[in-house]
C-alpha cells in the first residue's frame, strides 16, 4: 500500500489530480489491489468487470454533457433573477457569488479559505467513487443500491442539462450579465506550490460543456452520499456529514461556478432520486415475490430471491448461523410442543415418550424458552 501511495503522489504531482472518470478508475482499482493483495486475481479481476460498465457510463456522461449545448441561448437572466430574489434583500441588490467575492476573493493574494474552496471542489471527483469502492469490498448489496440511485442521478441532471442549457455566474459576467466574477476553483492548490496539481482539472472544465449549471451535480452527489449513509451513522456525526454539502455549497457560489438555485434544484433531485428508485425497487421486490409465490425481498438485503411459499432462507442467505436443535431430537425435528402441565413430550416420531418432570439421560426439556 505505501508503494501505492508513493506512486500516487508522485502522478498526482506531475499530471494532476484523478478528476478524468478512467483515470480515477484506475487509481481506485489499483488500490483495493494494494489493500488486498493477498486475494486472487479472478478477485481483483472481479473488480474491473463490476466497475469497468460504471465507469463507461460516466465516461460517457461527460461526454454526452459536453454536446447538451446545441448552439442555443442558455438560460441565465432568470436564474439571476432567482438568486436576487431569495438574497438580493440582505445583499444589497446583488447575487451572492458578486457579494462573497468582494469581500472574500483578493487577486492578489490567496487565503486559507481559498485553499480549502480548492480541496472541497476536487472531493466532488473522488468522494462519490470513493464510498461506492468502499461498499464494493464490504457488502455488495450496498453496493448496487448505492449505484441504482447514482445512475438515476446523473441520468436526471444530464437530461435538464438538454433541455434546459443554464450558464453559470462566470459565463454570466463575460457577456455582460453581471459584474465581473473570477473563475478560482483551483487557485488555492499554488499556495502550496502545487501548480501541477489542478492540470486535468483545467482541461477538463475548457472541454466541458459551459452551460450545464442547472442542477448543480457538484452539490447532488455531495448530498447524495451523505443521504445514503446517514441511516447508518450515528447522530451525533449528523452535523459532520451535513456540512460536507454546505461546504461544497459555499465552494461553487464563491467559485463562481453556480447559483444557490442551481444548488437547491440539485437538492431536490436527490430527494426525487432516492423517491423514485426506492419506489421502483419496492415494486419490482413485490413483483418478484408474487411471481415465485414468497416473501418480497428489501433492497436492503440486496434483493434475496424468495424461494417457495413457506420456505425461509437459509443460513446462506440470511447469514446467520442455523439454531440448535434439542438435545435427543432425531433427524426427524420435533413435533408436538407441550402444553404447560401436560404429562409427556413426543420426540422426532421416534416412539420415544419421556415426562416432562423426568427427562431421559437423551433428552433436556427448555421450559420457558
Amino acid at each position: 500500500m505505501s508503494i501505492w501511495a508513493v506512486a500516487f503522489v508522485t502522478c498526482w504531482l506531475l499530471i494532476g489530480l484523478p478528476t478524468d472518470p478512467l483515470y480515477a478508475f484506475a487509481w481506485l482499482w489499483t488500490a483495493t489491489i494494494a489493500w488486498r493483495s493477498d486475494r486472487p486475481w479472478r478477485t481483483h479481476l472481479g473488480f474491473a468487470r463490476d466497475w469497468l460498465p460504471v465507469v463507461l457510463l460516466l465516461a460517457g456522461y461527460n461526454l454526452s454533457r459536453g454536446f447538451a449545448d446545441n448552439g442555443a441561448t442558455p438560460h441565465a437572466m432568470e436564474l439571476i433573477a432567482a438568486d436576487r430574489w431569495m438574497f438580493g434583500w440582505v445583499l444589497d441588490g446583488q447575487v451572492p457569488t458578486i457579494w462573497l467575492q468582494r469581500h472574500l476573493y483578493d487577486p492578489d493574494g490567496i487565503h486559507w479559505w481559498d485553499v480549502l474552496v480548492s480541496w472541497v471542489y476536487f472531493s466532488h471527483f473522488v468522494v462519490t467513487l470513493t464510498a461506492a469502492v468502499v461498499l464494493w469490498l464490504r457488502n455488495r448489496a450496498r453496493w448496487a443500491a448505492f449505484m441504482r440511485r447514482w445512475g438515476f442521478l446523473c441520468a436526471a441532471g444530464l437530461a435538464t442539462y438538454f433541455l434546459y442549457p443554464a450558464a453559470p455566474p462566470w459565463w454570466a459576467a463575460q457577456y455582460g450579465m453581471l459584474p465581473e466574477v473570477a473563475r478560482i476553483s483551483t487557485r488555492g492548490w499554488r499556495e502550496f506550490g502545487m501548480h501541477g496539481a489542478g492540470n486535468l482539472l483545467n482541461a477538463g472544465q475548457i472541454a466541458a460543456n459551459p452551460v450545464a449549471a442547472m442542477p448543480s451535480l457538484h452539490t447532488a452527489w455531495a448530498l447524495f452520499v451523505v443521504v445514503f449513509f446517514l441511516g447508518a451513522t450515528r447522530r451525533r456525526w449528523w452535523p459532520l456529514l451535513l456540512s460536507y454539502p454546505l461546504a461544497m455549497t459555499f465552494t461553487l457560489v464563491y467559485a463562481g461556478e453556480h447559483y444557490v438555485i442551481d444548488v437547491l434544484v440539485g437538492w431536490a433531485y436527490v430527494g426525487l432520486t432516492f423517491l423514485v428508485v426506492g419506489l421502483a425497487e419496492r415494486w419490482w421486490a413485490a413483483r418478484t415475490a408474487r411471481r415465485l409465490g414468497g416473501p418480497a425481498p428489501t433492497p436492503e438485503d440486496g434483493g434475496t430471491r424468495p424461494g417457495p411459499a413457506g420456505d425461509s432462507p437459509g443460513p446462506e442467505a440470511s447469514g446467520s448461523e442455523p439454531e440448535a436443535a434439542p438435545a435427543g431430537a432425531s433427524a426427524g425435528g420435533v413435533s408436538g410442543a407441550s402444553e404447560p402441565g401436560a404429562g409427556s413430550s413426543s420426540a422426532g416420531g421416534a416412539g420415544r415418550t419421556a415426562t416432562a418432570e423426568e427427562p431421559g439421560p437423551e433428552q433436556t426439556v427448555s421450559l420457558g424458552r
